[in-house]
């Protein structure tokens, strides 16, 4: 990567170790920190890793880039920790945005942060689970900060092509509005599901293909979603309402035995994907 000979990855997981990987691959020095001393023994052996950052982040200041791989929770105190030395572009991978950027801001580093959101993943984490190629053709919306400089934001695309990512400029309050609808309340949606099953006695072996399907998400991290659903409960409250008015019309129409209702429920669903697949667009 031009201009870039060493980051600082910080928390190592599927997605920061991903990042983490990718950058050792193209040649750069990578130095990293996570909570977990194992993971860090880990990355250093698997050549992921080339140096641990300390426990106070130490070392961060030899680091070109920096890229927080944290939960949104702990995100902004991270910032604050590493203001002192970050002299290039900050940027991190959380799935909510509105709270990082004003972090950011108010941690002076509102010139050099440019918000990041790569939509690739998977319901395992960990170390053990981050790969590379993770980033391949994957979308990563950029969120800067009022401040944000042409040239910070031209190293944040630069770093996320260099992945092989393909990126899209968005508000950050826009940003978190759109996950909302379309990452956070399947997620929700999903492990309320996989509750629902386990009270019912089933186990994942019981189900069908798309049982299957649809409860996968319900394997994610607790700890990470419980962070991001109360970063982002303005909107997910939201989505979640309009989902429950829907759930609640289903439901009355159920009781009432309606056949023209129950086929509008579901004819509603089956147009918009008919409709999103026959302009010829994938999501």
């Amino acid at each position: 990567m031009t201009g870039v000979r060493s980051a600082a990855v910080v928390g190592l997981g599927l997605i920061g170790g991903s990042v983490a990987r990718d950058l050792a691959d193209r040649g750069v020095r990578v130095l990293g920190y996570d909570r977990d001393p194992a993971t860090v023994r880990d990355a250093l052996r698997d050549g992921g890793l080339h140096e641990a950052l300390g426990a106070g982040l130490e070392g961060v200041e030899k680091a070109d880039l920096v890229v927080l791989a944290v939960p949104v929770t702990a995100a902004p105190g991270v910032l604050r920790q590493i203001r002192p030395h970050a002299g290039a572009l900050v940027t991190d991978v959380g799935s909510t945005k509105e709270s990082i950027v004003r972090a950011a801001e108010d941690a002076g580093l509102g010139d050099s942060f440019v918000g990041s959101h790569p939509l690739a993943g998977d319901h395992r984490s960990g170390w053990s689970a981050s790969r590379t190629g993770l980033f391949r053709d994957a979308r990563v919306f950029l969120t800067p900060t009022s401040r944000t400089t042409p040239a910070a934001l031209e190293q944040a695309r630069a770093l996320w092509a260099a992945l092989g990512a393909r990126t899209e400029v968005m508000d950050a309050t826009e940003h978190d509005r759109r996950m909302a609808a379309v990452s956070h309340l399947p997620q929700a949606l999903a492990t309320a599901l996989g509750s629902l099953l386990g009270e019912e006695g089933l186990r994942r072996a019981d189900l069908g293909p798309g049982a299957r399907d649809m409860t996968r998400l319900a394997g994610s991290s607790p700890e990470m979603w419980a962070a991001i659903a109360a970063d982002n409960a303005r909107h997910l409250s939201a989505a979640v309402g309009a989902m429950r008015a829907r759930l609640a019309a289903l439901h009355d129409a159920l009781d009432a035995r309606d056949a023209e209702r129950l086929r509008s429920f579901f004819e509603e669903g089956h147009l918009w994907v008919a409709t999103d697949f026959g302009s010829g667009q994938r999501q």
